[in-house]
């Protein structure tokens, strides 16, 4: 069984808790609540505080993880946690952040999994120092190779396979998958599932730090191939852009994608985009945290070790009156 090292400083803690309590009750007792503040919004959690590694793959520019910070910084500011936040959109540079959060003796780790065979070592690292891991967002498949604790995220294979029947069912002909970050496991699930369920899908790379580059690429692929009629894009920057392409090229093509941002989500209002599938992001930032807050103050984990869901989950013109103002707050 995992006993954290933070647990017998705990005990030796409560020891002396005790006694001190019965030193003052002759003198009115003593308070029972840490934190000294209280105020409107706060929450008092009454134990110790901890540190806890937020690691990404977040690359530069891309709006879709504010709302993992969001959500993750909520959860910080509900528990007293000392949140820590780093990102390297590469590899073996994200494998290094998570290496540096062990050696500054974090007491837990919450990291994307996109690169599973890159960040094994890393992960490892931080299991034999005895700090907990938890995976979100990317890894469903590998987080518990890897001994990550819990995950948080969207079964990547299930929301593609669910876009390419909703392509199927639209009498869609053929359509492009759109792969913005080369060798991410959960961008190639997403793609695959897509033509599972569509066979008539090709998948076509490009590089989602350059965003002129993206749009002159998918640009000349609809100006090559006039059979293309549905764009599938995996992150809502991408779909902004494939609108733009779309236009340029003078393409009847329609736009699906996953994820959302504010524009992506008034684009689907106004009809640009077909529909998103979201896995909300800011719910496993929340989660990623708080399970580990639970689980270094009382022993909680949060799905007994399976996967918990976060998505997916449509976004189309039916909903989108309700989901918007979420959107625009960094909640959806």
């Amino acid at each position: 069984m995992f006993i954290h090292r933070r647990g017998l400083r705990a005990a030796a803690a409560l020891a002396a808790l005790t006694l001190g309590l019965a030193a003052c009750s002759s003198q009115g007792g003593a308070q029972t609540e840490a934190g000294s503040g209280g105020g409107e919004g706060s929450v008092v959690t009454g134990g110790e505080e901890y540190t806890i590694a937020m690691v990404t793959h977040e690359a530069p520019g891309d709006s879709f993880w504010d709302k993992i910070r969001a959500g993750a910084e909520d959860a910080a500011a509900q528990h007293g946690i000392d949140l820590k936040y780093t990102n390297n959109d590469d590899a073996a540079q994200q494998a290094t952040l998570i290496n540096n959060a062990v050696q500054s003796n974090v007491d837990g780790i919450a990291t994307t999994l996109v690169t599973p065979a890159a960040l094994a070592g890393a992960v490892q690292s931080a299991i034999d120092a005895g700090i907990p891991v938890v995976g979100f967002n990317s890894g469903i498949d590998a987080y518990q190779d890897l001994g990550a604790l819990m995950y948080f995220g969207s079964d990547e294979t299930l929301a593609g396979k669910s876009v390419g029947q909703r392509i199927k069912d639209a009498g869609g002909k053929k359509a492009i998958c759109v792969i913005q970050a080369q060798g991410s496991v959960a961008l190639e699930a997403r793609c695959a599932g897509v033509k599972a369920t569509f066979p008539n899908t090709e998948n076509l790379q490009v590089d989602g730090t350059d965003i002129p580059s993206v749009q002159s690429t998918l640009q000349a692929k609809l100006a090559e191939d006039k059979s293309i009629d549905w764009i599938v894009t995996l992150g809502a920057p991408i779909a902004l852009t494939a609108m733009q392409a779309v236009e340029a090229a003078n393409s009847d093509a329609k736009i699906a994608t996953f994820d959302l941002s504010p524009e992506a989500a008034k684009a689907i209002k106004a009809g640009d985009i077909a529909f998103s599938v979201d896995q909300q992001p800011y719910v496993q930032g929340y989660e990623a945290i708080d399970s580990l807050w639970r689980y270094l103050s009382n022993g909680n984990d949060i799905g007994g070790g399976q996967p918990v869901l976060t998505g997916p989950s449509f976004v189309d013109e039916t909903n989108i009156d309700q989901i918007l103002p979420f959107a625009e707050n960094n909640t959806r």
